[in-house]
């Protein structure tokens, strides 16, 4: 099970390896993108974390839609 600071981290790390994506010309490295992805997934919070998060907090965050797409 994440704590609430690995979530958040992953949150965070997450939103910066994407603006890297987002900015790279070029993903010269074979696999890094998966292997990245995987360590941010680890504690990424999961649709029951949400669905705790958007009935504390309605105004930030909402339900999710249950398809595993959110």
């Amino acid at each position: 099970m994440s704590t609430a600071v690995e979530r958040t981290r992953a949150v965070v790390e997450t939103r910066n390896f994407l603006r890297i994506l987002a900015t790279a010309e070029q993903v010269t490295v074979p696999g890094l993108v998966q292997t990245v992805a995987n360590g941010l997934l680890r504690h990424y919070p999961l649709d029951d974390d949400l669905e705790v998060s958007a009935l504390a907090l309605p105004g930030i965050w909402a339900p999710p839609d249950g398809t595993g797409r959110e």
